[in-house]
């Protein structure tokens, strides 16, 4: 099993859910996070003068895959969470030893 985390545009968050959703991705967990990548941020005006937003709101998206499905679900991520420009996120893959579901008490496979 492998966690995914994709750091992605709010606006892109309906789009990337909805796909999911349609292919069978259902368990997943949002987070409104804030961050900068290697663009640092960006530059507003306010009244005359500049400032420097440099942690920018995005959402986490976070979820535990089959590895089977993990290149799937990662294309999936990335064809509509893209918008071509810089700020588009990062997607993370973390291994998972063990899952439980603590209603039944199912593991591994089954608890996802």
């Amino acid at each position: 099993m492998k966690k995914i985390e994709a750091i992605i545009r709010i606006e892109r968050l309906d789009i990337v859910k909805g796909i999911l959703s349609e292919n069978g991705f259902l368990s997943l967990t949002i987070s409104e996070v804030k961050g900068r990548g290697v663009q640092g941020g960006i530059t507003e005006r306010y009244r005359g003068t500049e400032y420097v937003v440099d942690l920018l709101p995005k959402v986490k998206l976070e979820m535990v895959v089959d590895d089977k499905d993990i290149d799937e679900v990662i294309t999936i991520i990335r064809e509509n969470a893209e918008t071509g420009k810089p700020g588009d996120g990062k997607i993370f893959i973390i291994p998972v030893e063990d899952a439980v579901r603590i209603r039944t008490g199912e593991s591994g496979i089954k608890a996802i």
